[in-house]
């Protein structure tokens, strides 16, 4: 089945693919939730600023196209979205984790997909990628992501997913140049303004998503020390019982 879609349309089957996976209990997706989820300002690349009238155009056509699904569930009367990405093949969880990030994030190396995944499947290292990348480039089963040239100054090669409606490698390709070329004078009242390029917002997007991980984290310990407080306040009332 042909799945050549356009970024908008992408974003919106990525962000139904991660609700799913990291928040299943608000999955399906509201309207209004969808909207926000496209609209992050971590953990996407690049960046959007989708009205509700354009992410209800593409959902329309994504519906048309049976790849994803208005629902109703019990007790709700606000119509949600899932994604039928089964349409298309049945992807394993990471499969789907890997090409969800692709969709997301864009062209990334076997090391930024491993870390960045953990939030949907805990991959044991950079050749279980590589395994499931492999999966997803068999021709018998069809071609899904594809291997992108070096950049300049890079070791590992990058992938991206073969799902949008422009070739990955030729944006990437003129994304380096861009940047390579780049010259940034100082203005008039002598600041310099240089635009952020991909590696400075990726670097950026880490951050975010260690600074989301730790305020994880953080509320964790806090639950456990409520629980530890209770079962020794527990513990005392017992031993009292004794005295």
């Amino acid at each position: 089945m042909d799945i050549n879609r356009i970024p908008l349309e992408i974003r919106i089957l990525g962000v139904l693919m991660e609700k799913q996976m990291t928040t299943p209990d608000y999955y399906p997706m509201s309207l209004n939730a969808l909207i926000l989820g496209c609209n992050q300002k971590s953990n996407r690349d690049p960046v959007m600023e989708l009205s509700e009238t354009e992410v209800l155009d593409a959902l329309q056509q994504l519906r048309n196209d049976h790849l994803v699904w208005q629902v109703r569930t019990a007790g709700s009367r606000v119509s949600k979205y899932e994604h039928n990405l089964k349409e298309v093949a049945e992807f394993s969880i990471q499969e789907t984790a890997v090409l969800c990030e692709l969709m997301l994030r864009g062209p990334q190396t076997l090391g930024e997909l491993r870390a960045r995944c953990a939030r949907m499947f805990e991959f044991h290292g950079t050749a279980e990628v590589e395994h499931i990348i492999g999966k997803l480039m068999d021709p018998q089963r069809g071609i899904f992501v594809k291997e992108l040239p070096r950049q300049p100054g890079r070791k590992e090669p990058r992938f991206a997913h073969l799902l949008g409606d422009s070739d990955p490698a030729e944006e990437l390709l003129l994304t380096a140049a861009d940047e390579s070329t780049d010259t940034s004078y100082p203005e008039p009242s002598g600041k310099s303004r240089v635009a952020p390029g991909r590696e400075q917002t990726e670097r950026l997007n880490d951050i975010e998503q260690r600074i989301t991980g730790l305020e994880t984290m953080v509320g964790r310990i806090g639950e456990l020390e409520k629980r530890i407080t209770a079962l020794e306040n527990e513990f005392v009332a017992f031993k009292r019982q004794f005295e």
